[in-house]
């Protein structure tokens, strides 16, 4: 069954704006981190000069998160009047909620940066382009970018496996921020992404120390 066979016309576009946003989002929060740790843990091993600065070595991991998610935010920034305005069909987009909506921006921007750290850390530097295509396009693909995740009801197996997909909670978070579309409750989308938050950068964190000082 396709979930996106019951939207058209303006419903798809309403739909699919909060998606892109993630996507924006997810992309350049990965990008900002993991290509340059593919740079910085190469042969040239530019990482030992960053980490020679006045702070801890876990310190200058989170700092990537956050420089990362200062770019994410920008990204989504560009990406939503573009993807609000070319569409041929109209968008309806408001906001009813600014407080949960900086919630999910703040926090899908931290686990984007977060997702890049960990893939960064994880992958040996000549591996790091081979990720994207095995591993962020297939997450993108069922991220719910282009459907609710309350379209995919009759696929109970499939809806339910997604959840280990980080960038589900971040289309659901923008789309129940910015429109009016079904979506899952707003508790669950800011549990979820504390809860990938506080992982990822758990994970991340530690393979930076073990790169770098091991």
């Amino acid at each position: 069954m396709n979930p996106t066979a019951s939207m058209a016309g303006g419903g798809f576009s309403t739909v699919l704006l909060p998606g892109l946003m993630a996507v924006a989002i997810m992309f350049s929060g990965i990008a900002a981190v993991a290509l340059p740790l593919a740079q910085e843990f190469g042969i040239t091993r530019e990482i030992d000069d960053r980490v020679m600065c006045p702070l801890p070595v876990w310190a200058v991991a989170v700092e990537k998160i956050v420089f990362s998610a200062l770019q994410s935010m920008i990204a989504a920034g560009i990406v939503f009047p573009l993807a609000y305005y070319i569409p041929t069909t109209p968008v309806h987009a408001h906001v009813s909620n600014w407080p949960f909506l900086i919630a999910v921006l703040i926090l899908s921007s931290l686990t984007s940066g977060a997702l890049g750290l960990t893939i960064g850390t994880s992958v040996k530097p000549q591996q790091i382009g081979l990720i994207f295509g095995v591993v962020v396009m297939p997450i993108t693909f069922l991220g719910c970018v282009y459907y609710q995740w309350a379209a995919l009801q009759p696929l109970p197996i499939l809806q339910m496996g997604v959840l280990i997909n980080p960038i589900v909670y971040m289309s659901e978070g923008l789309r129940a921020g910015v429109t009016s579309s079904p979506h899952m409750p707003e508790w669950l989308i800011l549990t979820m992404l504390c809860f990938f938050l506080a992982l990822l950068t758990r994970l991340g964190v530690r393979g930076f120390y073990r790169r770098v000082v091991g």
